[in-house]
C-alpha cells in the first residue's frame, strides 16, 4: 500500500515537473520522457535540475565526473555538428556506408542516426532538411566553406582510419588546427606551474652546493 502511494506521489510530481518544464524549458535543451531509456529517479532532484546539471557539464569550464574538457572554439566546433552527428550516428548513416545502423542503448556513433531518429522523428526530418540546405558534408559534417580552406602540410585532422572528426581539432579561419598540446596545459596548468617550480628550486640548490 505504501509503495502504491508513493508511486502515486511520483507520477504526480513528474507531472508537475513536466509543465512546468513545458512552460520554462531549459535553455538550449529540448528533452521528452522515453519508456525505453528508464533511469534511476530521485524525487530530491527536480528534471529541470538534472537536465540544467547536465547542460553545465557541456558548458562549464569546472572539471567534474561527466564534464568535457574542452575550450571554447573545440566547444563550438561540436556543437556545430551537432545536428549532423545526431541524424548520421558521426557519419555512419545507411545513405553513406550502404549500411543500417543498430537502434539498441543510447544515441552513440555507429548507429547510422537510428536512435535519435526513433526518439526524435520530427527534429531528425528537420536535421536533414536542413544538411542539405546547407551543403552539409555527410560523411564528415563539414560545411563547404570549411571545405573549401586547404590545410597546410600536417595540419590536417590527424585520426584512425575509417574514424570522424572528434573535439580536439577546430576550424580556424578554413584551416583544421590541432589544440590538444595547448588544452593538456590548459587543463593541467596547476601541474606545470609545481613542475617549473620544482625544477627550479632544484637547480638552486645544485648551484648552492655546487659554490661550496
Amino acid at each position: 500500500m505504501a509503495a502504491g502511494n508513493s508511486g502515486i506521489l511520483l507520477t504526480r510530481q513528474l507531472t508537475r515537473e513536466y509543465k512546468t518544464i513545458s512552460a520554462n524549458p531549459p535553455p538550449y535543451i529540448t528533452a521528452h520522457p522515453s519508456e525505453t531509456n528508464i533511469l534511476d529517479f530521485n524525487p530530491a532532484w527536480e528534471v529541470s535540475t538534472i537536465l540544467i546539471g547536465l547542460l553545465s557539464f557541456m558548458t562549464s569550464e569546472e572539471m567534474t565526473t561527466g564534464s568535457v574538457g574542452a575550450s571554447d572554439q573545440e566547444r563550438r566546433w561540436a556543437a556545430s555538428r551537432s545536428r549532423w552527428w545526431n541524424s548520421t550516428g558521426g557519419g555512419s548513416h545507411k545513405d553513406i556506408t550502404g549500411k543500417g545502423g543498430q537502434q539498441k542503448g543510447n544515441i552513440k556513433a555507429g548507429d547510422g542516426g537510428a536512435k535519435f531518429r526513433a526518439e526524435w522523428e520530427d527534429l531528425d526530418r528537420e536535421n536533414w532538411i536542413w544538411m542539405r540546405e546547407k551543403g552539409v558534408d555527410l560523411a564528415t559534417g563539414m560545411l563547404p566553406r570549411e571545405e573549401e580552406g586547404s590545410c597546410a602540410p600536417g595540419m590536417g585532422l590527424r585520426r584512425p582510419s575509417g574514424s570522424q572528426a572528434v573535439v580536439g581539432a577546430v576550424v580556424e579561419g578554413g584551416r583544421a588546427v590541432g589544440e590538444e598540446g595547448r588544452g593538456w596545459v590548459r587543463r593541467n596548468k596547476l601541474l606545470v606551474i609545481g613542475g617549473v617550480v620544482f625544477v627550479y628550486v632544484l637547480i638552486a640548490r645544485l648551484l648552492g652546493e655546487g659554490g661550496r
